[in-house]
Formats: structure tokens, C-alpha cells, sequence
């Protein structure tokens, strides 16, 4: 991206978020890793109608752009991401409750949104209490925890597309393990219904207050690291495959397999998205050669990566 085209675009974007505009930020401060070198374009939307807006002209001129959430589940590039990012997150994190139903914006933490809702005993999040994601980016994905996911709960998501907005159907989401509709066409969530169901509060929360601690004492909850790496395969875990090829410990730079969660990934400081690479290529083949199984990475790249 040339910098007269960069300067008309931040001259647009800008007029449409008025100070939400940064040129050449560093995205290791806007992800969980803390890896990952610059967009060209980073926007922040102060609202939902400002991104509503950002995106809309970004599909009429023909722009190409990333929606980032809150930075879970990716790994940058080390030389960045060219062209323009959309982060959500502060000013689209309204809720609305409506009985057992719940209208969350796509920037809401879904730990919090999941707190919230139990405790005024609606049940059908605890499980997500403690999914370091936002509401956008789980419905995209389909997160999930201790054997539940987004699928479950929404009822309805109203999307921008190129075509306009829309509001998608469950049915029309195309939810399967950890994959939407979202991931494979042009779309911007904007919001999501979730259809949740009358419960005591003391039993919701108790639920996911258990689920928290098995999640504090199974994964790992210092250095950064971006959730799980691999997909489970079949009716096994990436974790326990991992553990029993022996791929616990191991290190390439500063990024490392955890001891506690196999399937976690951390950066102990100074690791490059070239180290986590290259590391989860070691575990595969360690995973592949002991245990006969092929790993499929859950994590999403953004960014010039090396196309080797």
C-alpha cells in the first residue's frame, strides 16, 4: 500500500471515526500473544454506528479489511498485516435484556456477558466465563468450553455485508465446531441475539464459578499465549496427543509448550510470530510421527506471513 493511497484512506476513514484512526500500529499491543508487527490501518470505531459506517464504505470502495476483536485466537505476522484492520471492542459493548433473551453488541466481553447474565438467572453461558473473547468474534467462531459452544445460544445475528445488513438464523449460520458462516463470506457481526432460559442465580453462578476453577487449574494463566493452538481431533484432545508425544516443554525462541496445557502455546518473552510457527510445525511432526495423528491449527493467521 502506497503512502499517497494510505494517506486517502486515513483521510476517509477518519472523517467517518473521527480519532479512532492510528497509521503503522504495532498490533502485539491489541492481541493476547503480544506479538505482531504493524497494520498499515488500524481503526477504532467509538461506537457501533461508527463501525457500521467504516465497514459499509470500506465494501463500497472496494477496500479489503480484518475485523479484530479483543486479540484471542491469532497470531500476527511479523511484518504485519497490510491494508486496513477494524478492531471492535469499546463503544459496541451495549447489552439488552428482553426475558430470557439477551441483544449483545459484537464488542462484548463474553466473560462478562456471561457473569452478567447468570446472575440474573439466565442460564446457557457459564460455560464461557472464562473464553478471553468478545461477542463478534465468538459467534464467528463458534467458541466453546467444557463441551458447549455459541451455537447452542444464539437465536439471531445481524450482520454487514457488502450487499447491505442482515440479520442470519441460527440455522443459517452454519455453525459447526468451532466455525461459522462468518469465517467463510464477507460479514461484519454487528450484534447477536441469545436465547438463554430462566434458572436460580445461585445455581448459575455456582456452575460457572466450577467451570472458572477447572480452567484456572488446568490451563495456564501467566505468560501470553492466544487460548488453544490445534483443534481436537475426533473424539480426542489436542492436549492429551501433545502430552503423550512427549512435545510438553518444548521451545523454539521465546515461544514454548506449556507444561500445564499442552495445547497452549506461550510467549515467555520476546517470541515472534516466526518462533510460534515454527514450534507448532515441531509439535505436529512430534504429534504425527508418536501418535499417527495430523493436528489442524485453531489459531488464525493475519498478516504477511512467509507463503512457505
Amino acid at each position: 500500500m502506497t503512502r499517497s493511497v494510505t494517506g486517502g484512506l486515513v483521510a476517509d476513514l477518519e472523517r467517518l471515526c473521527p480519532g479512532g484512526v492510528r497509521v503503522d500500529e504495532p498490533l502485539a499491543r491489541h492481541v493476547s500473544f503480544r506479538i505482531g508487527g504493524p497494520a498499515d490501518i488500524l481503526v477504532l470505531p467509538r461506537s457501533l454506528s461508527e463501525l457500521a459506517a467504516a465497514a459499509a464504505w470500506l465494501y463500497r470502495a472496494g477496500e479489503p479489511f480484518i475485523v479484530l476483536g479483543r486479540g484471542s485466537n491469532v497470531l500476527v505476522a511479523d511484518r504485519g498485516v497490510r491494508g486496513v484492520v477494524v478492531k471492535t471492542g469499546r463503544g459496541q459493548d451495549g447489552v439488552r435484556y428482553d426475558g430470557e433473551r439477551v441483544l449483545a453488541e459484537c464488542g462484548v466481553s463474553l466473560p462478562h456477558l456471561s457473569r452478567r447474565a447468570s446472575a440474573r438467572g439466565l442460564a446457557g453461558l457459564e460455560f464461557a466465563a472464562g473464553i478471553p473473547g468478545s461477542v463478534g468474534g465468538a459467534v464467528a467462531m463458534n467458541a466453546g468450553a467444557h463441551g458447549h459452544a455459541l451455537a447452542e445460544v444464539v437465536a439471531e445475528v445481524r450482520v454487514l455485508t457488502p450487499r447491505g445488513e442482515a440479520r442470519w438464523r441460527a440455522a443459517e449460520l452454519g455453525f459447526r465446531y468451532r466455525e461459522s458462516r462468518v469465517q467463510h463470506e464477507p460479514a461484519v457481526v454487528l450484534d447477536a441475539v441469545l436465547a438463554l432460559r430462566r434458572a436460580d442465580p445461585v445455581e448459575t453462578l455456582a456452575r460457572l464459578d466450577r467451570w472458572l476453577r477447572t480452567r484456572s487449574e488446568t490451563q495456564p494463566l501467566g505468560p501470553p499465549s492466544s487460548g488453544c493452538i490445534f483443534r481436537n481431533p475426533g473424539d480426542d484432545y489436542a492436549g492429551r496427543l501433545i502430552d503423550a508425544a512427549g512435545a510438553k516443554g518444548l521451545r523454539v525462541g521465546g515461544a514454548v509448550v506449556s507444561d500445564r496445557h499442552a495445547n497452549y502455546i506461550l510467549n515467555t518473552g520476546g517470541a515472534s510470530a516466526a518462533d510460534v510457527l515454527a514450534l507448532i510445525e515441531l509439535v505436529r511432526a512430534r504429534v504425527r510421527a508418536r501418535c499417527g495423528t495430523e493436528l489442524h491449527t485453531e489459531i488464525k493467521l493475519l498478516g504477511e506471513f512467509d507463503p512457505a
